[in-house]
């Protein structure tokens, strides 16, 4: 069974930078798209950023700038960059990946808090 284990949450103050890491047990290589999602609390879930095998990016609005995706297959591990962090970035983040071009995201990593403070 494929788990995905995120990694570096935590507590920052506004205006920090955190790192989120997320390693596959299995080969990544080719899965279609790898990224990260988050869900606040009484919200519902977001797309933050995705990257697809060919290294193409998309972003949430509320993110483009200051938050970046990547992955290295390598070590079938995705990161999300996250640099001058808002109060409202506060969430639950989760990674998740998807095997085919399109459809839902077949595997969903168990989610790292991360909290902005002001």
């Amino acid at each position: 069974q494929v788990q995905l284990v995120e990694s570096g949450g935590g507590l920052v103050q506004a205006g920090g930078s955190l790192g989120l890491s997320c390693a596959a047990s299995a080969r990544t290589s080719s899965w279609y798209a790898m990224g990260w999602f988050r869900q606040a609390p009484g919200k519902q879930r977001e797309l933050v950023a995705t990257i697809t095998s060919g290294g193409h990016t998309n972003y949430a609005d509320s993110v483009k700038g200051r938050f970046t995706v990547s992955r290295d297959n390598a070590k079938n591990t995705v990161y999300l960059q996250m640099n001058t962090l808002k109060l409202e970035d506060t969430a639950v983040y989760y990674c998740a990946a998807r095997v085919a071009y399109s459809g839902p995201y077949n595997y969903w990593g168990q989610g790292t808090q991360v909290t902005v403070s002001s």
